[in-house]
């Protein structure tokens, strides 16, 4: 009896210090539950983020010699190319100088733009040299990616035929033009000249005759100069 009373308080602490660990045990097993239920969206949420559009690439149009560039852009939830062309030659001998305009799409509900952004890039520069002389004119030819053709019809890229401007200018003279030559100008007609002795004799011979004499004396005092 006297064991028991002995050990009794110690027992108790035994006990007491038992149920404090089980209760601390499972809080923090709460807590650990908690901190996993609030990542695993906040996971999901940064896995479900855009990526930057960093596209970029170079192109010819053939028929219309005109060496093009064109970027890509993110404009809130839509992503745009933009696209310029240019072409030296036309600046001397004449025709399209430049041209410009703007695509919009959203690629990002395309699956391939998320898991191969490369790839994709890729493909719409091959699209771009497909559509050749269509750049910047036909807003019914879409720039599409390959990896993309089951996506939604506006993940492609469309053109924005309000942004197209062309620009044109007339050709100058070439190195192998030759200069025209003036044309002669035509001379001031000449004014009456001045009757001789001889002619007024002869007009008044035939005027007046026997009295030709009389009459070339008339004839050079009323007459002026000029015939």
């Amino acid at each position: 009896m006297q064991l028991l009373k002995t050990f009794a308080p110690w027992l108790l602490l035994l006990f007491f210090g038992q149920q404090v660990s089980l209760s601390s045990g499972a809080r923090n097993k709460n807590r650990g539950a908690g901190r996993a239920a609030t990542s695993a969206p906040e996971r999901a949420q940064r896995s479900g983020s855009k990526s930057p559009a960093t596209g970029r690439g170079k192109f010819l149009i053939s028929d219309k010699k005109m060496q093009c560039t064109w970027g890509a852009k993110d404009v809130g939830d839509t992503v745009r190319l933009s696209v310029k062309c240019e072409n030296p030659e036309a600046r001397i001998k004449g025709g399209v100088t430049d041209l410009e305009c703007k695509y919009n799409g959203k690629p990002h509900r395309c699956p391939g733009y998320e898991s191969d952004p490369k790839g994709f890039w890729k493909q719409v520069a091959r699209a771009f040299k497909r559509l050749q002389s269509k750049v910047c004119y036909d807003d019914r030819a879409l720039v599409r990616a390959g990896m993309c053709k089951r996506a939604p019809r506006d993940a492609h890229f469309k053109l924005d035929i309000g942004s197209s401007m062309v620009s044109a200018q007339s050709g100058g003279l070439s190195e192998d033009t030759e200069p025209q030559s003036p044309r002669p100008t035509s001379s001031a007609p000449e004014g009456p000249k001045a009757c001789t002795e001889q002619q007024r004799k002869k007009r008044a011979e035939e005027n007046c005759g026997r009295w030709a004499s009389v009459c070339t004396f008339f004839i050079s005092m009323l007459q002026s100069e000029d015939c």
